[in-house]
């Protein structure tokens, strides 16, 4: 389980690291091309099961956190379709994992979204 910290307000949010290595791709292409949007996820029952969001800007560091060592194949279509929710005015949503040729056979879904101080 890896984690997305967020700038210098000591917000944590854990994602397996599937999710979290997609979540990167997407986010950084937004970043480069200086666009700021919203980020939203469901948020783990132990936190309340609602939901959370952060505005994702190029001033504000992330810190993208792995708990392991070898990276995961990317599966395009998943990024297709994070990269069509952030590109719209609502901003990037966490969806599931797609099936298909490059997913990890169970859907690519975080186990906890819990925000936790850094």
């Amino acid at each position: 389980m890896g984690a997305l910290l967020y700038g210098g307000s000591d917000i944590e949010v854990k994602f397996e690291d599937r999710v979290l290595a997609h979540l990167q791709v997407v986010i950084g292409a937004k970043l480069r091309r200086r666009e700021g949007f919203f980020f939203t996820w469901r948020d783990d029952m132990s936190v309340g099961d609602g939901r959370s969001s952060v505005w994702i800007d190029p001033s504000v560091p992330l810190y993208f956190r792995y708990s392991g060592s070898k990276p995961p194949v990317i599966n395009r279509e998943w990024i297709e379709l994070l990269t069509l929710s952030a590109n719209s005015t609502q901003g990037l949503h966490l969806m599931d994992e797609p099936p298909g040729p490059n997913s990890a056979g169970a859907p690519g879904k975080s186990k906890d979204n819990s925000v936790k101080p850094g």
